[in-house]
């Protein structure tokens, strides 16, 4: 099979990770960087340009996109599926997945446990704000960040409010979320693939760090999820539509609550963490969906 990887760079270890397991399994892997695709739209006859040439055969995509190019690699991936090319990522999961304020909705209609979060458009009303949640220490996230980026934690009512007064004065847009202090700054990153847990490691903040992304220095290793826990990471990546997600949890008092899903989640973290071999476990995804 001919499977392509729409990645911007291709010596990012899921990339290389990605076409290492394809390659193994007898596939013919190419990368493409969907930032430098032209998109020819026309009736019923969808082409993508890379490199000057059309791109033709591909029978299989993994979207590995970043958040800072949503926009354009949704439309890339949107015109794979318009090729009629199987995507492991679809794009419009992959836009749900993004807007991180529609995600919330999504997961608490469909019941799972949450932080409880404020969203407003600039309130004047910051004090509200900060009870709705119930008080200080809480934790104020841009919208836009990822990997840890953008994330406040407000240890007391002044600096939570004049915080949340910076950012509406920046027409900055941010979520205000419960900070919750039994989860001791780690959380849970579940790694789904096909509606199946294929991975979990317990990732823990630095001391007196209360964000535990590993690209802030926290460390990682391999968890035995609850029955409670698996059941809501499956679920969420279920109504989000994601076929390949990592799901981040926290454990609370009051069980299991979803921070986020994501649709890009990387390899390298999980893969030291368990020892699993992650990357073959999408390879066999695409395998068994695309068409040969």
């Amino acid at each position: 099979m001919k499977i392509a990887i729409l990645s911007a760079n291709p010596k990012l270890y899921s990339t290389r990770r990605l076409v290492e397991a394809g390659k193994k399994k007898g596939h013919e892997m190419i990368i493409i960087d969907h930032t430098k695709c032209d998109l020819v739209i026309e009736k019923r006859k969808p082409v993508i340009i890379y490199k000057g040439e059309e791109i033709r055969g591909v029978e299989g995509v993994i979207p590995r996109i970043g958040a800072s190019v949503t926009f354009f690699g949704t439309a890339v991936v949107r015109q794979f599926e318009m090729m009629k090319v199987f995507t492991a990522t679809e794009s419009q999961a992959l836009v749900r997945s993004r807007d991180k304020l529609r995600s919330l909705q999504i997961l608490s209609r469909a019941g799972l446990g949450l932080p409880k979060t404020v969203f407003s458009n600039y309130s004047k009303n910051v004090s509200n704000i900060v009870d709705r949640v119930d008080g200080a220490p809480l934790v104020i996230k841009l919208l836009e960040g990822t990997q840890g980026l953008g994330v406040v934690l407000a240890d007391n009512r002044n600096s939570a409010e004049s915080i949340l007064e910076a950012f509406n004065g920046l027409q900055a847009r941010v979520i205000v979320q419960e900070f919750i202090k039994e989860a001791k700054g780690a959380d849970l990153r579940v790694f789904i693939v096909d509606g199946v847990v294929v991975g979990a490691m317990k990732r823990q903040g630095k001391e007196g760090e209360f964000r535990s992304n590993l690209h802030r220095g926290g460390t990682a290793e391999i968890v035995s999820l609850t029955d409670e826990e698996e059941n809501a990471a499956l679920k969420a990546a279920k109504v989000m539509g994601l076929g390949i997600a990592g799901v981040d949890l926290l454990q609370s008092a009051r069980g299991p609550l979803i921070l986020e899903v994501n649709s890009s989640p990387g390899l390298e973290g999980i893969e030291s963490a368990t020892g699993k071999d992650i990357a073959t476990q999408i390879i066999k995804y695409v395998e068994r969906n695309a068409d040969h």
